[in-house]
């Protein structure tokens, strides 16, 4: 069972490391400093907590992720788990880990050839089908084969750095981490937005150890816990070598995101060379994240409408396919602002989930928390589609913690109380 839980953490942590995660870090180094160790601190906590603690409350449920909406109402289950499927799978994540891929890995070696993305798109959603058909071999593939060249090529950069970068000191916080770095980092890992994916990768962890025989509620949240605390730690090594390299960057111009951050670190480590291992970390890294999250939905949606699960993968791939053609700039100008909506609401029904027994499973608390913060979330997103609401964006501006992308959880924690004042006499139907 050792064996098993670590497999089983490798492919988890490589499932979350997609192309997002690799250039976060080193972002948050070069812009915290001197401040680096509070900041990086605050990330962990969210942008590994939060994701672990997500496959954990999957596990305290029969099927999938449906069934934690469900406390609110069994609509709102089937429409909100609908949509998060959707964005992170064929509509945004899959698409946007593809068109990274493509811009890290071929781009920079053959700039201003036209027709690329779609020959190597192509032969990228071929290879996600065919590793996608058999999940349950999903497993053997990433965690034995994957990750450990991911985790290889992740030391060899991370050593490199250590060893052979320029020991340049860390240089002076930017002003927003000059004043509350750990609060700044905090933010800047939610805003991985890994929790959502949680809740689609936790059901694959979670059939897993069903295949090694587990089948008690107990034992699969105590294997699912031992699992997320190997890919955490997996992760928090990671970011925390990744963003130090990016506190040494400080002198070697100016970057427009992480992945310029870590090409020209990878460049002044190992030359050329230190290119084609980025290149090789950024495809597998995408790679294994795509494979994951079509598995992910298409386990989801079989059992939504008993479609044949090889059909559903297909129509996935096909759209994901299509969809990444359109360009990354297009992907992430939709889906920041959809996701900026969706992340909110997710976070809270996974703490709710686990604070179920202290307020008694009622559905009113469930409603009142999610209600008001969609109502916030709901502002954030249609803000980051610059929409613009002069009168509401003055109330939202004075609520807590608004000014690092929290305006959230203060509505949310009033709604909760809200709903546990006028609290039914009849628990959820899901109480335990």
């Amino acid at each position: 069972m050792k064996k098993d839980t670590l497999i089983i953490g490798f492919m988890l942590f490589a499932l979350f490391f997609g192309a997002g995660n690799l250039i976060y870090p080193p972002t948050l180094g070069i812009e915290a400093g001197t401040s680096f160790w509070p900041a990086i601190i605050g990330f962990i906590l969210t942008g590994v907590g939060l994701p672990v603690v997500a496959v954990a409350a999957v596990s305290f449920v029969s099927n999938d992720a449906r069934e934690l909406a469900d406390h609110v109402h069994p609509l709102f289950g089937l429409i909100f788990t609908t949509v998060v499927y959707l964005a992170i799978g064929p509509f945004f994540g899959i698409p946007r880990a593809s068109t990274v891929a493509f811009e890290m890995t071929v781009e920079p070696f053959t700039a201003g050839t036209s027709g690329l993305l779609f020959i190597f798109t192509t032969i990228f959603f071929i290879a996600v089908l065919l590793v996608s058909m058999n999940p349950s071999k999903l497993v053997d593939r990433i965690g034995q084969w994957l990750t450990p060249i991911l985790l290889l090529a992740l030391i060899v950069i991370c050593i490199g750095g250590f060893l052979l970068l320029d020991q340049t000191a860390a240089g002076p916080p930017s002003a927003d981490y000059a004043t509350a770095p750990f609060f700044n980092g905090f933010a800047e890992g939610y805003l991985t937005m890994d929790a959502i994916a949680a809740l689609a990768f936790g059901i694959i962890v979670v059939n897993a150890f069903k295949d090694r025989g587990i089948s008690t509620r107990k034992g699969l949240m105590k294997a699912t816990l031992k699992t997320g605390s190997v890919a955490g730690i997996a992760l928090a090594v990671v970011y925390t070598s990744i963003g130090w390299i990016g506190t040494r960057m400080g002198d070697a111009g100016d970057f427009t995101n992480g992945g310029d951050i870590l090409s020209s670190a990878a460049e002044g480590i190992f030359g050329s060379f230190g290119a084609l291992i980025l290149g090789l970390i950024v495809a597998l890294a995408c790679f294994s994240t795509s494979v994951g999250l079509v598995v992910a939905c298409g386990q989801f949606f079989n059992k939504l409408t008993g479609i044949s699960y090889r059909w559903i993968i297909s129509v996935i791939t096909i759209g994901s396919y299509v969809i990444a053609n359109q360009g990354l700039n297009t992907i992430v100008g939709v889906s920041v602002p959809v996701l900026t909506f969706i992340y909110p609401i997710a976070i809270v029904l996974i703490i709710l989930t686990f604070l179920h027994k202290f307020f008694g499973g009622y559905r009113t608390v469930y409603r009142g928390a999610i209600l008001l913060t969609a109502i916030a979330a709901l502002y954030d997103g249609l803000n980051e589609f610059g929409v613009n609401m002069p009168e509401i964006a003055a109330i939202m501006e004075k609520l807590p913690f608004s000014s690092i992308g929290l305006g959230w959880l203060f509505p949310a924690i009033i709604g909760g109380l809200i709903g546990y004042i006028f609290k039914n006499k009849t628990k959820a139907s899901h109480a335990r």
